[in-house]
């Protein structure tokens, strides 16, 4: 019998690792060990989060940072972006801005500061005195307010202040609407944009429509004005001190017949009271009078000023039409303003009326051709025959036809 050659060697691999199958019966017997109580009450315990994958730095969102203020969900977060200041306080800069206003050179600062008033509502029956006086020293200053290096500046701030006229009386309420055409519809005559110099010529002959026409006292006043710097007519004048002489004179009287002063115990008679009433009532009336008699006047001056300066722009040709029209209607509405007015406009009505013939004929101050783009249409087609058999010319050539195919 042969000897087995494998006696005294180690077992096989196979026996040191036992099978698949026997392994698992193995780890079933040590699972089985344990009371099945503790294991039905055991949860898995959840596994940990997986790290946060890093971004770059340029895409990290930046840190939230806490907000001490922060309210509670469903409440808005507001904050602060304005100072309450006092009546006192809101005078005193109204003042100072009044006081600087009228410098060209600290012009600009000022009028962007009397914005801002004008903007935080700063502006009340209280105060409206004091914001009044910044827009007269405004317009008393030694700059002119079309001069281009402050022309914006007072376009703005009287374009603002058109906001605050519900707080202004009448006459300041008159005076606002003259600086307005002077500061704002004056420079928008300045615009390189068509359609704003069409829109600002419209308010301009709607202003001239509005007008009442001129009377015979209103030639007399503009001749009066000129020699003694006065409005007031002879006989308004008059009036005036009739009612200021009364009173003094009623005083004297009044002591003679009460020298002890006993007739202020006794009820006084309704005639003397209505007499009284009915001087005041003549008094505020001619009061009235006067004041609008001083806003017709100051409107005429600053419509003559729009036109003046709407016809120095007649060089620029899509200007030209627009000017046309314009001072045509202000010509035809000419009854309106004063003597020395409707001489005015008429010589400058004469003066475009000559530059318009000249410019028909195809000529202009500078002695190039100077139609615009219409008219040159115009005359070009004016004597065009077209055919109704689609002919591109008046020859009858059909090139285009042809090349079209």
């Amino acid at each position: 019998m042969a000897e087995n050659l494998f006696e005294g060697l180690p077992p096989p691999a196979t026996e040191l690792h036992p099978p698949q199958h026997q392994r698992q019966e193995e780890e079933e017997v040590v699972v089985e060990l344990y009371p099945k109580t503790i294991n039905a009450d055991r949860k898995p315990s959840p596994l940990p989060a997986p790290d946060p994958v890093l971004k770059s730095a340029l895409k990290r969102p930046k840190p939230v940072e806490p907000n001490p203020d922060a309210t509670a969900p469903g409440k808005k977060l507001r904050f602060k972006t304005t100072t309450d200041a006092s009546e006192k306080q809101v005078i005193e800069a109204m003042q100072k801005i009044a006081s600087h206003i009228k410098n060209p050179a600290k012009f600009s600062k000022a009028s962007k500061l009397a914005i801002q008033l004008i903007q935080a509502g700063s502006v009340k029956p209280e105060t409206k005195d004091y914001f009044f006086a910044i827009l007269e020293a405004a317009m008393s200053s030694s700059t002119s307010c079309t001069d281009p290096s402050v022309r914006a500046d007072y376009h703005a701030l009287f374009s603002a202040a058109k906001d605050a006229s519900e707080c202004l009386n009448r006459k300041q309420n008159n005076q606002l609407t003259t600086w307005i055409f002077n500061a704002v519809v004056a420079n928008d005559l300045m615009t390189d944009d068509s359609f704003q110099f069409s829109k600002t010529a419209g308010q301009i002959k709607e202003a001239i429509s509005n007008l009442p026409v001129a009377t015979e006292g209103d030639d007399i006043e503009e001749a009066a004005a000129l020699k003694d710097e006065t409005v007031i007519t002879d006989e308004d004048s008059q009036i005036k001190q009739e009612i200021s002489s009364a009173a003094p004179a009623e005083e004297n009287i009044k002591l003679e017949s009460d020298p002890f002063g006993l007739d202020a115990f006794i009820p006084s008679s309704g005639k003397k009271g209505e007499k009284t009433k009915g001087k005041k009532e003549a008094a505020i009336k001619i009061k009235e009078e006067d004041e609008m008699k001083r806003f017709l006047k100051s409107q005429r001056e600053a419509l003559i000023i729009c036109l003046e300066i709407a016809s120095r722009r007649y060089k620029t040709p899509w200007c030209q039409t627009v000017i046309d029209i314009l001072v045509k209607h202000a010509f035809d509405n000419v009854a309106r303003f004063t003597l020395r007015q409707r001489d005015a406009i008429e010589k400058l009505w004469a003066s475009i009326r000559e530059q318009h013939n000249r410019r028909k004929n195809g000529k202009s101050v500078t002695g190039k051709l100077d139609v615009n783009a219409f008219e040159w249409l115009q005359e070009k087609y004016a004597n065009e025959k077209i055919s109704i058999r689609h002919a591109v010319g008046g020859s009858g050539d059909r090139r285009a036809q042809q090349w079209l195919g």
